[in-house]
């Protein structure tokens, strides 16, 4: 199994990172640092860390960013399987453990886990680590692949053979698990906290443009045009901020909209980008309802909303966020 682990000027953290791997309760590991043009102790952190530990390896590169450097990262390992490790997050004891059964028992072809933020953590990061540590069967995952990312990166684990990272306009690693299912593979968490999330404020979520909500957008509704919508227009119930989002998304891309669909008096028969808005009664019978609401709360009733019109979530019925 090998462990992937990027790191750019990541001294503060990155001993604490790999002492984490080091005492993991499955010692079958090979970690692979790539030191993606440090300009600090990084790389002297690492070397100490493999001359020590033989399961250590250390390769050197040119700065290139993060997917150049997970690409040679995978590039370099030589498991059958392959996790993903941030150089500033602590994978508790039993984290490969826990995954590696999940995957050889349910035949899963990736797999996360549950996670805790530190140190300090705002209470739209919490909401959002409640929300992950609640994927833990495939149903779940899947129904709520395009809310978010299903998987923390930071935890994720998979058949090598199952993963690449590619350079896109949009989160990285929401494309990686996107992919994944668009190939027909099966994912969940494992239900323990495997993983503590380090936030601080040069993580690449919180300094990168492709981690924006524009982005996110863009990421959902490339792969909603090419496996849901398949040629058939959106209709967005929601005309709020998360409906205009992505319908600004899907007109961008070129996808047909036939209407918003709100249940504000106030909204119903205005038009919005030229799109008509119409009470849910009056809103069309056929295409793809992406359900375009922020919180569990609202998209628990645009769910049965979808199942009283006899919709199919997956098919013909989505919620994003």
């Amino acid at each position: 199994m090998s462990v992937l682990v990027p790191v750019r000027d990541g001294e503060a953290f990155l001993d604490e990172a790999l002492g984490s791997l080091a005492a993991q309760t499955h010692e079958h590991i090979e970690v692979i640092v790539v030191d993606d043009g440090s300009r600090d102790a990084s790389g002297d952190i690492a070397r100490d860390r493999a001359q020590r530990d033989p399961r250590f390896r250390v390769v050197r590169q040119e700065p290139g960013g993060f997917v150049a450097a997970s690409q040679r990262a995978c590039a370099e390992a030589r498991g059958s399987y392959v996790a993903a490790m941030g150089a500033d997050d602590v994978a508790r004891p039993r984290r490969f453990e826990l995954q590696l059964d999940a995957l050889r028992e349910e035949g899963l072809g990736a797999c996360g886990g549950g996670v805790a933020y530190f140190p300090e953590v705002t209470d739209g990061l919490r909401r959002y680590e409640r929300w992950l540590n609640g994927l833990t069967n495939v149903e779940r995952a899947r129904a709520d692949l395009f809310v978010e990312c299903p998987i923390g990166h930071p935890t994720l684990f998979a058949r090598a053979d199952a993963i690449s990272y590619r350079q896109v306009d949009w989160p990285e690693d929401y494309d990686l698990v996107l992919r994944l299912w668009a190939a027909g593979g099966r994912f969940r968490n494992v239900g323990e906290v495997i993983l503590d999330w380090r936030d601080h404020p040069a993580r690449l979520a919180r300094t990168d443009d492709r981690y924006s909500l524009a982005a996110f957008a863009r990421c959902r509704v490339h792969y909603l045009r090419r496996h849901l919508l398949r040629g058939r227009p959106a209709v967005v119930w929601g005309s709020g901020p998360v409906g205009k989002l992505h319908a600004r998304a899907l007109m961008e891309a070129g996808a047909a909209i036939s209407a918003f669909v709100d249940v504000d008096e106030r909204k119903i028969g205005r038009t919005i980008y030229g799109i008509p808005v119409v009470a849910h009664d009056e809103g069309p019978r056929d295409g793809v309802v992406l359900g375009a609401v922020a919180g569990e709360a609202a998209r628990a009733r645009l769910r049965e909303l979808a199942r009283v019109q006899g919709r199919v979530e997956g098919d013909d019925f989505v919620v994003v966020a």
